[in-house]
């Protein structure tokens, strides 16, 4: 049978999940997405990714501020869908709304649960260097992320990974197995595992924890700012400049004397590559890739170099 469905999502990550479930032949009756937002340096009202998709598709579209407000939740309640599909809609669903299609509210989610449960799944987990993880369809229960998991596809994290691209990687990967979890709704043949093991948290980033502490180890802050590339971008200060540090690499430190360095000392290479010290005694070495200085776009090191380091010799703090 062909199952009525309301999606519920905003951002980028959500659209390739709901553009799966319509080739799949089910009927979306109703987006529910995150109300249109100022953004960008212009400050324009701009609809969410998932809100310019569906209107394409014709499929119509409700933004409500907030979904505990009980005519939200009638007017979902007199859809009669079969199952509510959610991909990081941004808002926390009341039991009434969860109990109001046939078969319940399942969300796509971006980890391996319970590890990562909360609002930045994909950062905390190559902040953290973890080196596996995946995405789970899972039946929404109340609680944060504490449902039981209905599918599962696992990945591995690279070693070059930033949050965007596997952000990108596990928002195809989750699309790919909607079909799946749709089909077993329609032969009503779901099966649940609840979850085991010590639940973690990825709470969502604070912009302060993302300066760079040049003191913290080379593989550490590799992490760290693998984790917040492109967004917010971990970040630093060159005398009275602030700049983001979007992509670098470990390199080796082939001083004799590596405690001589101190951390955040910079290191040009024929003004091509810059190099910085990381860890106690600068004894570990980052090689900075692309950067961003306030007020410029993003650039490469050498460019940095060329523009911002010529006779200086003052480091990142």
């Amino acid at each position: 049978m062909t199952l009525n469905i309301a999606f519920m999502g905003t951002p980028d990550f959500a659209v390739p999940s709901l553009a799966e479930i319509v080739a799949s032949g089910h009927n979306v009756v109703r987006v529910y997405t995150q109300p249109p937002r100022r953004s960008g340096r212009g400050k324009k009202v701009t609809k969410s990714a998932v809100h310019q998709f569906a209107e394409l598709m014709g499929i119509p579209v409700e933004t409500p501020e907030s979904f505990r407000k009980s005519k939200v939740i009638d007017g979902l309640e007199a859809l009669n869908v079969d199952v509510a599909c959610v991909v990081a809609y941004g808002q926390i669903l009341p039991q009434r709304a969860l109990d109001a299609p046939t078969y319940g509210c399942l969300n796509l989610h971006g980890s391996l649960l319970p590890r990562w449960r909360g609002a930045a799944p994909v950062q905390r987990a190559i902040m953290a260097g973890d080196t596996e993880t995946g995405v789970q369809i899972m039946q929404m229960a109340k609680g944060l992320d504490t449902g039981d998991i209905l599918l599962s596809e696992s990945t591995d994290i690279r070693a070059t990974d930033t949050a965007e691209t596997l952000s990108q990687r596990l928002s195809r990967l989750g699309a790919q197995i909607w079909p799946r979890a749709l089909g077993a709704v329609e032969r009503e043949a779901l099966t649940s595992t609840p979850q085991s093991g010590e639940p973690t948290y990825a709470h969502k980033i604070d912009k302060a924890e993302a300066r760079i502490d040049w003191a913290r180890p080379a593989a550490d802050l590799d992490h760290h700012i693998r984790g917040l590339s492109p967004f917010p971008g971990a970040w630093t200060m060159l005398d009275e400049t602030r700049v983001k540090i979007l992509l670098c690499e470990r390199v080796m430190n082939r001083s004799n004397k590596p405690g001589d360095y101190h951390p955040g000392q910079t290191f040009k290479r024929h003004d091509e590559t810059l190099d910085v010290s990381c860890g106690p005694g600068g004894e570990t070495l980052l090689r900075l890739l692309r950067v961003q200085p306030a007020g410029k776009g993003p650039m490469s090191a050498s460019d940095f170099v060329r523009g911002y380091l010529q006779g200086s010799d003052t480091g990142f703090v």
